[in-house]
C-alpha cells in the first residue's frame, strides 16, 4: 500500500513467548453452525487457562456484534469477515496469546489465507466434522429452521456451500466424541505446539 511502511519494534514474537513461557498459536475451529466449535473452544480454553497459558477466544457472533458489524453473509462479506479476523488473530498470536477462533469459515481459500497470514508454525486447523443432520437437529440458535423456511439466505449447509478441509490438523465429530474426550485430544496436540524450549 502506498505511503505505508511496516515498523519493527524491539520486542518480537520470540521475546514475548519467552516472557509468557509459551509460544503464541492460532487454533482455528471450522465447521457447520451447531457442530460444536464454540463449545470445544471453550472447553480447551478452560484447560489452557488452568495450565497457566494466556488465551483469548474469538467467536463468530461476538465478532459480528462489533468489529464486523458492517458485514452481511453474502460470499464476499463472509470472506472479508474471515480476513479481518485472521489479521486480528495474528496480532494476538504475535502478542504471545493462544487464540481460539471459532468460525464457520466455509471457504477453503479463506482458511488457507489465514494460515498464510499466521504462518503454519503457529496455526492449527480443527475441523469440527459433525454431520449436517446432527447440527440441524441441535439447531441451538433456530437458524436451520429459519433457513429451511426461506427466512435466511446464504446459510451454510442449507443454501450456501461448506468446503470441508482437505487436510485439517485435527478432525473431531462431536456426535461421536464427547466434549471431555475432544478437549483431551486438543490439549495433547496443542501442548506440543506451544512449548517454549
Amino acid at each position: 500500500m502506498k505511503n505505508i511502511v511496516r515498523h519493527d519494534f524491539s520486542l518480537d514474537r520470540l521475546a514475548r513467548a519467552q516472557h509468557k513461557g509459551h509460544t503464541g498459536l492460532v487454533i482455528w475451529f471450522t465447521g457447520l453452525s451447531g457442530s460444536g466449535k464454540s463449545t470445544l473452544a471453550n472447553a480447551l480454553e478452560q484447560r489452557l487457562h488452568h495450565q497457566g497459558i494466556h488465551t483469548y477466544t474469538l467467536d463468530g457472533d461476538n465478532v459480528r456484534l462489533g468489529l464486523n458489524g458492517d458485514l452481511g453473509f453474502a460470499p464476499e462479506d463472509r470472506s472479508e469477515n474471515i480476513r479481518r479476523i485472521g489479521h486480528v488473530a495474528n496480532l494476538m498470536c504475535d502478542a504471545g496469546l493462544v487464540v481460539l477462533s471459532a468460525f464457520v469459515s466455509p471457504y477453503l481459500q479463506d482458511r488457507k489465507a489465514i494460515k498464510d497470514i499466521v504462518g503454519s508454525a503457529h496455526f492449527v486447523e480443527v475441523f469440527v466434522d459433525t454431520p449436517l443432520a446432527v447440527c440441524e437437529a441441535r439447531d441451538v440458535k433456530g437458524l436451520y429452521a429459519k433457513a429451511r423456511a426461506g427466512q435466511i439466505k446464504d446459510f451454510t449447509g442449507v443454501n450456501a456451500p461448506y468446503e470441508s478441509p482437505i487436510k485439517a490438523d485435527l478432525r473431531i465429530d462431536t456426535s461421536v466424541t464427547r466434549i471431555e474426550e475432544s478437549a483431551d485430544l486438543l490439549w495433547a496436540y496443542v501442548a506440543e505446539k506451544i512449548k517454549n524450549d
